[in-house]
């Protein structure tokens, strides 16, 4: 019999947002939630949430779908209901996407079925009205990895991108949360937050029963804005300095971590926080030494830069990004460099994305970039010298922190073991992905783990 969560459970593995590759899923249905407005007959839109009980933890989806008695050109068919109906990928479908951004313009509660679902307009994008169904077209952006984003384009306005978060988790999403204070807040260093959609559904580990959370994410979309990355490569490729790019992209950087600061709550850190920053770092670094061996040999110099950031002074925990890098900055030349998707490390569970962290980590996020900038370009063009390519990387390093600095008054070369400590803890997870994914790559957070041990703050032996 071909039930839809029969149907689902082959077709997700193939999916670029499904976590478990390399093993069967083993899925139950949590319950779904209706999209109002269809009017469209025998043709309904819904998001099925399904767990997936195969690994450890387990992990929550969404299934954005349609029910059509046959597809329409084009439709990415899921597959077949024993009733007859085809199973479509909602993303996909004009009917799923139509309704979905008019319940966000509209305000408008879903039809619940086991799960409840709200869309919220947002104050900083008034007078947008509802399109018409012909005023409005939309497309899947390729080439995202954890969540699927869907463009809007109307007859008259600004474009929109609505983010489908894929994983689900209790509590609210950063991403919503921290663009939209700073939307809100006037900052012109983030996208115009349009509106979101936040559900509740079942969860028998929470004393009340339920978990609620944010489903969707609708903001302004800077159509032709190329990522820092893009231009970042191109201006070495090209043999070009980077330095005035990356001192502005710095001094941005320091401008929404100010903002961040001004409008969420900080804290100063205490014994505690110390602590359990240090217990983590050793936790991450066995766990990536027993993956990459190749890292063994560096495991006493980073264990000694360790044990030194904990003696350091702390600045305040704040509001941060949380998975800073070039991939998450776009240059629009109206507007500057614009920071995007604040979701933080999506392998992480929400009750630590939310939490306050140092401002060193989205800095050793960026600075490592640079490196990867580098690198990549060592690796992939015969027509780059890998000493020319380190220079370039090592300016634009130098140059985002002079941009930090000269705009926070935060003087991260003053306890420089800090920044060093968070880079490391970078450059290892790194090591582990490439070794897991690109193991040619791996020369590359390796490479950032050895200059930075030779760097002479802190006297390391070699294993």
């Amino acid at each position: 019999m071909n039930s839809t969560l029969a149907l689902v459970s082959e077709w997700i593995s193939g999916q670029r947002w499904f976590a478990g590759k390399g093993r069967h899923p083993s899925l139950r249905l949590l319950g779904e939630w209706e999209l109002p407005g269809v009017t469209e007959p025998g043709v309904s839109a819904s998001s099925l949430l399904v767990m997936d009980d195969a690994p450890e933890p387990a992990v929550l989806y969404q299934i954005p779908v349609v029910r059509r008695p046959s597809p329409l050109f084009g439709s990415r068919v899921i597959g077949q209901l024993h009733s007859g109906e085809f199973l479509i990928d909602g993303v996909h479908d004009p009917v799923w996407t139509y309704a979905l951004i008019s319940m966000i313009l509209g305000e408008r509660d879903a039809i619940p079925l086991g799960v409840a679902a709200t869309g919220r307009h947002s104050p900083a994008d008034e007078g947008r009205p509802i399109p018409r169904p012909e005023d409005v077209t939309a497309h899947v952006l390729a080439g995202e990895q954890s969540n699927t984003s869907i463009i809007f384009e109307f007859a008259t306005g600004v474009p929109v991108i609505a983010k489908v978060y894929r994983q689900l988790h209790h509590g609210d999403n950063p991403d919503v949360v921290l663009q939209s204070a700073l939307a809100e807040a006037g900052s012109p260093h983030v996208p115009l937050s349009v509106g979101d959609i936040r559900g509740e559904w079942d969860d028998v580990g929470r004393a009340s029963g339920r978990a609620d959370g944010h489903l969707v994410f609708a903001q302004e979309f800077l159509d032709g804005a190329p990522d820092a990355w893009r231009v970042a490569l191109v201006a070495a490729e090209s043999e070009v300095d980077f330095v005035d790019s990356a001192r502005s992209l710095g001094a941005t950087t320091a401008l929404v971590h100010q903002t961040l600061a001004r409008v969420l709550p900080t804290r100063r850190p205490d014994a505690v926080d110390l602590e359990e920053r240090a217990a983590l770092w050793a936790r991450r670094l066995d766990a990536c030494v027993a993956e990459v061996p190749a890292l063994g040999e560096y495991r006493a110099g980073i264990e000694r830069v360790h044990a030194a950031a904990v003696r350091v002074p702390w600045s305040d925990l704040q509001r941060i990004h949380g998975d800073y890098h070039l991939g998450q900055v776009l240059f629009a030349p109206d507007r500057g460099w614009v920071l995007l998707d604040f979701e933080g490390e999506p392998l992480r569970p929400m009750t630590e994305r939310d939490q306050p962290d140092l401002v060193h980590r989205d800095v050793a996020g960026m600075l490592r970039s640079f490196d990867y900038v580098a690198g990549s370009l060592a690796l992939t063009s015969a027509s780059h010298s890998a000493p020319h390519l380190r220079q370039w990387a090592s300016r634009a390093r130098k140059a985002f922190l002079d941009g930090y600095i000269r705009v926070s008054g935060n003087d991260l070369r003053a306890n420089r073991v800090l920044l060093d400590a968070f880079e490391l803890d970078k450059a290892i997870y790194e090591a582990v992905y490439e070794h897991r994914n690109r193991p040619d790559w791996e020369s590359i957070p390796l490479g950032g783990v050895a200059r930075l041990l030779s760097h002479g703050r802190i006297s390391v032996p070699r294993t």
